[in-house]
């Protein structure tokens, strides 16, 4: 998604971008042209077939040798390469060493911050912590999504700080928007009088919805309160074959809780919208977020975020004004805050529209993409003396463009 909106707004500033993916099915075209001026590139790196993530790393060197060959078969003159996540990092790196193209990364999630809160439990392989040392060495600028990123890239990598930028996520104003509560109830089939809490994103123990469930034994004496759940693998929960679940499920149970929690399932992206329209409060306690936007979203639609103070949530809620933070692991911390929240209808207005101005003002993807092209500006006049950088204007279409680009599994241009 992040790749995906930043593209679509960097091609209003006069980009045209080809991102690189790997190729998991046999149906998939080599190009595909997805939008006007973006292009989303297939290439051949292991079995054309989905692969878990923790599983695709041994691939990223067959992924590396595709690109150049596509990038050679087109005679194509990328000035920048924009890698997300680590793998894709290796790869973009790759091609600096043996085509001289600079590159700038996200992390979106680094594995040592992992490693402290998930410590056995990491699936992904242990050569991803030199992969990223080595890779917050060589890369050109890095992206930082937050001010907890950037700390955390400084004091467990040892970053250095003048290369690291911090540009945040954002959120599509055209997919959310505030609407009226009752339309979205009704919409979902909820009772307009109940009092709705949402957890909404991957059903994982890291996102501490069982906090949230925790939680909801101390709000046992609002009438019609409920807690929806939304997330998981398949739109009707199935509890034999999802384990996270059950296991939410049983602590319902235990909680005494069963009767205010409603386990929703998987919904699709025009569907979200209605969710947060309908709540009166969304709820995300992880133990650590390098950014989360689903906290952006909810606020978009009008909505006070309750969150863990950690990572991004930290930096895009702000305390008492668009809504409230709390320790992780703090059921009873959770329950306060939503209860102060509730307690008086001014101050809960006063958050519905201190979190609608927040986030317009600051995390629509078209500030971020603004944002991103100043850096990649900065990139690209440091790498390329400009009298070289003159030769690499190129026709495409009938027009002229000068050729930069943008992320890796990647994107590109102009």
């Amino acid at each position: 998604m992040y790749v995906a909106e930043i593209c679509k707004s960097l091609v209003q500033l006069g980009y045209v971008i080809d991102i690189f993916t790997r190729k998991d099915s046999t149906a998939l075209p080599e190009i595909f042209d997805w939008l006007p001026d973006i292009r989303v590139v297939h290439i051949d790196a292991g079995p054309a077939k989905e692969v878990p993530k923790e599983a695709l790393l041994g691939y990223m060197s067959e992924f590396t040798d595709s690109m150049i060959r596509f990038i050679d078969q087109y005679q194509l003159n990328y000035d920048l390469i924009h890698a997300n996540f680590f793998m894709s990092g290796l790869v973009a790196s790759g091609i600096k060493k043996q085509l001289g193209i600079p590159y700038v990364i996200t992390f979106h999630a680094l594995g040592k911050i992992r490693m402290i809160h998930q410590k056995e439990k990491d699936s992904f392989p242990a050569e991803r912590l030199d992969i990223e040392q080595m890779l917050v060495r060589d890369a050109d600028y890095i992206i930082a999504e937050c001010p907890q990123d950037k700390q955390d890239l400084i004091e467990h990598y040892d970053a250095d700080p003048s290369r690291i930028s911090i540009i945040p996520c954002g959120f599509s104003s055209e997919e959310f928007y505030p609407c009226s509560k009752q339309k979205a109830r009704q919409e979902l089939g909820l009772k307009k009088d109940e009092v709705i809490l949402l957890q909404l994103g991957r059903v994982v123990p890291r996102k501490g919805i069982d906090n949230v469930i925790h939680s909801m034994r101390f709000l046992k004496n609002i009438p019609k309160i409920k807690l929806l759940v939304v997330g998981g693998s398949d739109e009707k929960p199935d509890f034999a074959k999802d384990e996270e679940l059950r296991r939410l499920k049983e602590i319902a149970e235990s909680e005494g809780v069963s009767n205010m929690v409603e386990f929703v399932g998987r919904r699709n992206r025009q569907q979200l919208k209605y969710y947060y329209q309908a709540a009166d409060f969304f709820i995300s306690t992880p133990w650590y977020e390098p950014f989360g936007i689903t906290p952006l979203e909810a606020m978009a639609c009008g909505t006070p975020v309750v969150g863990s103070d950690v990572g991004g949530i930290k930096y895009t809620v702000l305390h008492g004004k668009t809504g409230f933070l709390v320790p992780p692991h703090n059921p009873r911390a959770l329950a306060d805050a939503l209860l102060e929240g509730m307690s008086c209808p001014k101050k809960y207005q006063d958050l519905r529209q201190n979190a609608l101005k927040r986030v317009n003002e600051n995390f629509t993807w078209k500030n971020v993409a603004k944002r991103t092209h100043r850096l990649y500006a900065r990139v690209v006049s440091h790498a390329y003396p400009e009298p070289m950088y003159l030769l690499h204007i190129r026709k495409l279409n009938g027009k002229a463009y000068k050729s930069y680009v943008v992320n890796s599994t990647a994107h590109v241009l102009s």
